[in-house]
């Protein structure tokens, strides 16, 4: 009887660890899933440089645009509530205080999600006669980007590439160890599973 008793507490102890090592694993691998669809910049038409920014999107997209990779810059989530053509907002100014000028910078006042972005990309790339885009944002959006424009664009010719910015707080395995990149992947996971509810 004890003998026996033994083998079913060694058993459970057994899957127990089992559990725990691949709930850790799988823990320890949401950042690389998150960031994973991240891919290296090549040659488009325009640079969409995605709202919710602190300023690390618009400095890569401006880096982007000044290595050659676009003509053309697309900035997306600003309220047009606020927005005045004749009083650039900040991320504008950003831009041209790095010398672009500001005939080359677009602005998307309509979005206010990242499924808003997509939609309302698609036809602003159609009405310019852009053909390929490179979406700047920062690594834990990547899932959720790939996902939500890879839907919108299903019926679209257009083609687009995920480019993500280099934040100091970004480690896609150590990512837990930093209250910012923490409280990121923790928004993303809730985002990707609402999306996946409401827009797939």
């Amino acid at each position: 009887m004890m003998k026996t008793l033994l083998q079913l507490l060694k058993s459970t102890l057994v899957i127990l660890l089992l559990f725990c090592g691949i709930g850790g694993a799988v823990f320890l691998g949401l950042g690389l899933l998150l960031s994973f669809h991240a891919d290296k910049p090549e040659k488009a038409d325009v640079i969409i440089v995605l709202g919710g920014d602190d300023g690390l999107r618009i400095n890569r997209g401006a880096e982007l645009y000044k290595a050659g990779y676009a003509r053309h810059l697309l900035l997306t989530g600003i309220d047009r509530k606020y927005y005045r053509p004749d009083r650039p907002d900040w991320r504008e100014r950003r831009l041209m205080e790095k010398g672009i000028s500001r005939k080359v910078i677009d602005v998307d006042t309509l979005s206010k999600t990242t499924w808003d972005e997509a939609r309302n990309t698609r036809k602003i790339m159609k009405e310019k006669g852009w053909g390929s885009a490179l979406i700047v944002s920062d690594p834990p959006h990547m899932l959720r980007l790939h996902n939500t424009w890879s839907r919108a664009f299903r019926e679209s010719p257009a083609t687009f590439v995920l480019v993500a910015t280099n934040p100091e707080w970004w480690h896609p395995l150590l990512w837990w160890r930093n209250e910012t990149s923490y409280k990121f992947v923790m928004s993303e996971i809730r985002k990707n599973v609402f999306y996946a509810v409401m827009y797939y």
